[in-house]
């Protein structure tokens, strides 16, 4: 056969799937609009859950650096007792603190029980004693990777090293999205991307387009939302159905070029976007009373009360998975101003999206999870110029809490040993709490599984456990 048409065995090979690609893409295509131009199926349309989910959509509240379970929701008393004395592993004794070891620290800050449970909460929370019986402490989880870009990768992929599907690509794959309008996994980050960047609400191996879409913390927060001076709606579908003709007659010459079929798609759903996105993203329009609620004016609280109501405000909407992130926890030194600055800043604004949810019926089916990548330890190094009271890195134990979307309101749920260096009850890693948030929105990890060198790949990569002890 002549290699001048272009007919030898690779262009065989992608001619076979030319069939295929262009049946897929004629169904992508298919939907004629009424002037009969071709308009798109929408690859993250609605999927029917595996099971009754107990929640519809998530609000993942990352709290980056690895906030210090024992100064927030693990309060330990015995660090009082042990206070600047030299840190000792299991079986050895505790002695006088001297220069070049370890030293126990004790929190800087009181706590006490609230609600009916008798959840124990750092003082410096205020608001979130007002709704902690609506949440289900864990103090069981476990990370595996002391450094932050590893376990960050870990919380949100599952994998220490990256490249892998982010959970919320993992839940928009499963479920897709109940408005055509918005994508359905969406990123709030701060001004700073967290450490391992966008790696971590990535799509990984999965089609493009279920990565995570982020909002710009300042500013717009999507550029060129709206369409240019002089360009009208009619304009931009025109151009739109004219840039589909020329891609596709390119993808069914290259059907094998999945990143073109996400491209396409994505165009559309931005030209949709346009229709929706300024009214939910213009918080203004809320009452005073509600932007009060979640510290909406006031210095400390604002940037992130802003975030946790347009986190509402898209979950209304339909929104599957929307991400929070909130840095600066990793406490080395100065850990009563650090954690106590960043404690004021989340207080108010994620008791009023709680209570702001509970009012509009919206929290029994939304999935709210705080945690950061690991915890803290409960002793630290000496550094120079005399004591630095703050804690290291420690995946062994760490803060995690869960609100609505069918867990276990107002319980506590395992426990550390009497320092908190270590969980001892009800232990599980993060795959498991992976497979348990997968298990209340509906999802099997077992059969939520994608094809990918070589083998079906899933979420907690070679299975876990739900967690059954957080389930109501």
């Amino acid at each position: 056969m002549s290699t001048d048409a272009h007919w030898n065995r690779r262009n065989f090979l992608y001619g076979l799937g030319a069939g295929i690609g262009a049946v897929a893409l004629s169904s992508l295509l298919g939907c004629e609009s009424s002037s009969g131009a071709p308009t798109f199926e929408n690859p993250l349309q609605a999927k029917p859950p595996m099971f009754i989910p107990k929640a519809k959509s998530v609000i993942f509240l990352t709290m980056e650096g690895g906030p210090s379970h024992i100064d927030t929701f693990d309060p330990k008393t015995e660090l009082e007792k042990y206070h600047l004395t030299q840190f000792k592993r299991k079986g050895e004794q505790f002695s006088a603190m001297s220069s070049g070891n370890r030293y126990i620290v004790q929190s800087p800050f009181g706590s006490r029980k609230v609600g009916d449970s008798g959840a124990d909460l750092s003082d410096p929370f205020v608001h979130l004693a007002k709704v902690a019986d609506e949440i289900c402490f864990y103090r069981g989880g476990q990370a595996k990777s002391v450094n932050h870009p590893t376990a960050m990768y870990q919380l949100n992929t599952g994998n220490q090293f990256g490249g892998e599907p982010a959970f919320g690509a993992w839940t928009s794959y499963g479920l897709g999205s109940v408005n055509d309008n918005l994508p359905a996994f969406v990123v709030l980050p701060e001004l700073a991307f967290p450490q391992g960047g966008s790696a971590n609400w990535s799509n990984g191996f999965l089609p493009a387009q279920f990565q995570g879409t982020t909002f710009r913390p300042e500013g717009t927060p999507i550029l060129n939302i709206d369409p240019p001076p002089g360009v009208s709606r009619y304009h931009q579908r025109n151009s739109l159905d004219l840039l589909n003709k020329l891609n596709q007659a390119h993808q069914a010459q290259h059907p094998a070029h999945q990143e073109l079929t996400a491209r396409m798609a994505s165009y559309e759903l931005a030209f949709r976007m346009q229709m929706e996105v300024p009214d939910i993203i213009n918080i203004e329009e809320e009452d005073e009373k509600t932007k009060a609620l979640y510290g909406i004016g006031e210095m400390a609280t604002n940037d992130f009360g802003r975030k946790c109501l347009l986190a509402r405000r898209l979950v209304e909407k339909g929104v599957r998975f929307v991400q929070l992130y909130s840095s600066g926890w990793d406490s080395h030194d100065y850990l009563a101003r650090a954690h106590g600055n960043l404690i004021k800043s989340i207080d108010k604004p994620i008791a009023g999206l709680i209570t702001d949810l509970k009012r509009r019926g919206l929290l029994d089916e939304t999935l709210i999870v705080w945690c950061g990548e690991f915890g803290r330890t409960a002793d630290n190094g000496v550094r120079e110029g005399g004591v630095a009271y703050g804690r290291d890195h420690n995946p062994e134990a760490m803060a995690i809490w869960m609100a609505g979307g069918g867990v276990k309101a107002g319980h506590t749920i395992g426990a550390t040993d009497e320092l908190g260096q270590e969980a001892v009850e009800v232990v599980h890693p993060i795959s498991d709490l992976h497979v348990t948030m997968l298990h209340l929105l509906g999802l099997d990890d077992n059969k939520l599984t994608y094809f990918h060198g070589g083998r079906y790949k899933q979420l907690s990569q070679f299975g876990g456990k739900v967690i059954k002890e957080l389930i109501a």
